[in-house]
């Protein structure tokens, strides 16, 4: 549900001179009271509305009665652009990256913000791709097989495989997907793919390549696994690199995933922005004996290096 729905809500309620504040705002639409604080705060200073708390009746009140909330409409065509370009903004990592996500985390609550002294890169949204892109979004979600006709530097392929993930690099939109037939991970750009079909068909079990061998091999699940993780700064837009993120309190999220091993990466990848592991154990302990493998590894290379010196 969008923020405006809440504001919305929100105005009406104090219309009708209930006097509302973030407590109520936050049970009405089960949301966490930071949460709602944040759309009182874009009522107030991105809508400008005339705010004002009363103590007294320890809620809020317009202090200009005529005061009316701005018509936003959007198509839904510009709502899947905007969808876009904030994934793609979110996949930014080259200079001035932290704005531009600050742009996407801004395009993903749909405000009249500007960053004035940054330039902002420019991507083009081909309708093709942006089309092939939401229906890969839904097809991950609900790990769906898909049936893909390729262009490659050969000729076309034809792939038959579960996405996995959907990426930004280089300036170009990829897709991994696990291969039935092959039986290997592939990252395709979703400009060359020609043909594109998402079917009814589930995955049961797929085995990524750097599980092969392993008798672990990785269950696509009808429910996805959930780490509680404590983030040094708050996470914009509701997700997390890709993953669901649903705020507990301050800086604490539940952050959905489905591929263990994917997970792991990702939380070494991104070591620096999150500050606590809290669960599961089980994962924790993952965690742990990899970086002590690492640790490991590096002592030995260090061992090394110095028996070479004294030589």
């Amino acid at each position: 549900m969008s923020n405006m729905h809440r504001i919305h809500w929100f105005d009406q309620q104090i219309r009708e001179g209930k006097y509302p504040n973030s407590r109520l705002l936050a049970e009405e639409f089960e949301i966490s009271t930071r949460q709602a604080q944040r759309d009182i705060e874009y009522l107030e200073i991105s809508l400008r509305a005339p705010l004002t708390y009363v103590a007294k009746k320890r809620g809020y009140c317009y202090k200009d009665k005529t005061f009316l909330l701005p018509l936003l409409y959007m198509t839904e065509e510009e709502k899947r652009v905007l969808n876009y370009l904030a994934h793609r903004y979110r996949s930014y990592d080259y200079e001035n990256s932290s704005s531009v996500r600050r742009v996407a985390h801004l395009l993903g609550r749909f405000t009249d913000e500007q960053l004035e002294s940054t330039r902002l890169p420019v991507f083009n949204v081909s309708p093709q791709v942006l089309r092939f892109f939401e229906l890969l979004t839904h097809a991950v979600r609900d790990s769906l097989i898909v049936q893909i006709l390729y262009r490659g530097e050969e000729g076309e392929i034809f792939f038959i495989g579960c996405p996995l993930q959907l990426l930004s690099k280089y300036s170009a939109d990829y897709v991994r997907i696990n291969c039935i037939e092959q039986q290997t991970d592939v990252e395709l750009r979703l400009d060359r793919i020609k043909h594109l079909k998402v079917t009814e068909e589930k995955v049961e079990m797929i085995t990524p390549s750097y599980l092969y061998g392993n008798a672990d091999a990785l269950r696509i699940r009808s429910k996805p696994f959930q780490a509680q993780m404590v983030f040094r700064q708050p996470i914009a837009c509701n997700t997390w690199y890709g993953y669901p993120a649903h705020e507990i309190e301050d800086r604490t999220y539940r952050i959905d995933f489905y591929e263990a091993e994917l997970f792991l990466q990702d939380l070494m990848i991104h070591m620096t922005e999150w500050q606590e592991l809290s669960s599961p154990k089980w994962l924790r302990t993952k965690l742990r004996s990899r970086c002590e493998s690492i640790m490991e590894q590096l002592d030995l290379t260090n061992a090394h290096s110095t028996d070479t010196l004294k030589e």
